[in-house]
């Protein structure tokens, strides 16, 4: 029976492997230079020029990845996401995990 069980695994294990995201590994360096457009609102060092955006300096980097990622996808809405559709809309997968990995190298304020 295990046997059989994992012959099965065997043949499944290669295609949920193959039909899983790959996520890019971000480079916190290239996301600075990436990062120019993002700092008029959220600040050249993730402190927010206004109130009404929020603060990204030390934010979790999985979390600013799904975020900048349902942006894209017209999935968030309210507030600021017309804004952040279009900033977003060129982005590829590379550039997000580069600005989620700048931003949360930053330290977080206080």
């Amino acid at each position: 029976m295990l046997r059989v069980l994992l012959r099965a695994m065997a043949g499944v294990l290669p295609l949920i492997l193959l039909s899983s995201p790959v996520l890019a590994q971000g480079s916190s360096a290239d996301g600075q230079s990436k990062a120019a457009s993002c700092a008029a609102c959220h600040g050249a060092k993730g402190k927010a020029v206004n109130a009404i955006y929020p603060n990204l300096a030390g934010q979790n980097e999985d979390y600013l990845a799904l975020a900048l990622r349902a942006y894209q996808k017209g999935e968030r809405s309210g507030g600021q996401a017309g804004v952040m559709q279009a900033f977003t809309s060129s982005l590829s997968e590379q550039d997000i995990s580069d600005l989620a990995a700048y931003y949360a190298s930053l330290t977080p304020l206080k």
